[in-house]
């Protein structure tokens, strides 16, 4: 099959929209998308100058989706004087997995010639996902310890790097799975919150001045599409599954909406598209009425919606310690 675009060889059909694109095509597709989100949400203010430069902090991972983001920013804004990217690694401590994905980081980085931090838990808390693991106090998945220290270590440092704003690579894949999760769990303050966090012009956002604002330009991407846009510009990514993922609910999201995309293409576009209007009507209820109130950690200082005692972190260090 040729690609739709000229005579060369179709390496890709994207059923949701009936395109047959050649290696070449397929990258300018995913590379539009990507600054078509940045436009989009008006990621670029107005006061952004050579003079008064904005600093984007990208968490790099290593992984296929950080790697494809770094990339297609890096080429967006190499030549822009308003935009500064610096990657942020972050080092959990899980033997013979992270340490192939910091080399990743750090080939890409290196590659690209920008700026590159590396923070590790045991550093920052003095521990390791490995450990971790091993203990379990809460009786919790590894998943559930290792987000709430990687968005409080985001958090710390993109704020301590300067940052404008903390980019992260989710896909479309991830945000359809994260949409539907928090509705079929009835999770409608979580819908609420992914309107101020995620949707809209920046300028626009309601978001809490005690955080760096949020963005994810790769949320158009299919997963399998960043995957292939790797493999063809042979970027440096470690795709191997981190071996403590253990989200068995969201393993069974995934495999429901590659069924019903493979059954009905554009699932995941309808999905995103409906729950972005619907998060909007649930940020303006809640807003109004069920607004949390957020403040400071009395034993680390960050900011917490937990009200009169710590922070979600602080919590697990001790059941840890």
């Amino acid at each position: 099959m040729d690609c739709d675009r000229c005579s060369d060889e179709a390496v890709m059909h994207a059923a949701y929209s009936g395109a047959h694109l050649c290696a070449s095509h397929f990258c300018e597709s995913v590379e539009k998308r990507v600054r078509r989100r940045v436009r989009r949400d008006g990621l670029v203010p107005r006061e952004a100058t050579p003079e008064n430069p904005q600093t984007w902090v990208i968490g790099l991972s290593g992984g296929k989706d950080s790697v494809v983001l770094t990339q297609v920013l890096h080429e967006t804004f190499a030549e822009d004087p308003r935009i500064e990217l610096v990657a942020l690694t972050i080092h959990e401590g899980i033997e013979g997995y992270r340490d192939k994905s910091l080399d990743a980081c750090v080939e890409l980085s290196e590659a690209l010639g920008i700026r590159h931090e590396v923070v590790s838990y045991a550093e920052e808390f003095g521990i390791r996902m490995d450990e971790v693991v091993e203990d379990d106090p809460e009786n919790m998945a590894a998943c559930a310890y290792c987000g709430v220290f990687r968005r409080d270590v985001l958090s710390r440092y993109a704020e301590d790097l300067g940052a404008n704003l903390l980019l992260t690579g989710h896909n479309l894949d991830d945000e359809a799975q994260t949409a539907l999760m928090n509705f079929l769990e009835g999770d409608v303050g979580q819908i609420a919150k992914h309107f101020d966090a995620s949707l809209g012009p920046l300028a626009e956002r309601e978001t809490q001045e005690a955080f760096v604002p949020r963005a994810k330009p790769l949320r158009d991407v299919p997963e399998k599409e960043v995957a292939l846009y790797a493999h063809l510009r042979n970027l440096p990514a470690h795709i191997t599954e981190c071996p403590h993922a253990s989200e068995a609910y969201r393993g069974e999201i995934q495999r429901l909406l590659y069924e019903l995309e493979e059954n009905h293409p554009g699932t995941r576009h309808s999905i995103m598209a409906g729950y972005e209007e619907l998060s909007g009507v649930a940020a303006s209820r809640y807003g109004e009425e069920d607004g949390v109130e957020l403040q400071e950690c009395p034993e680390c200082g960050s900011t917490t919606s937990v009200t009169g005692d710590r922070c979600r972190k602080c919590t697990l260090l001790d059941a840890l310690a």
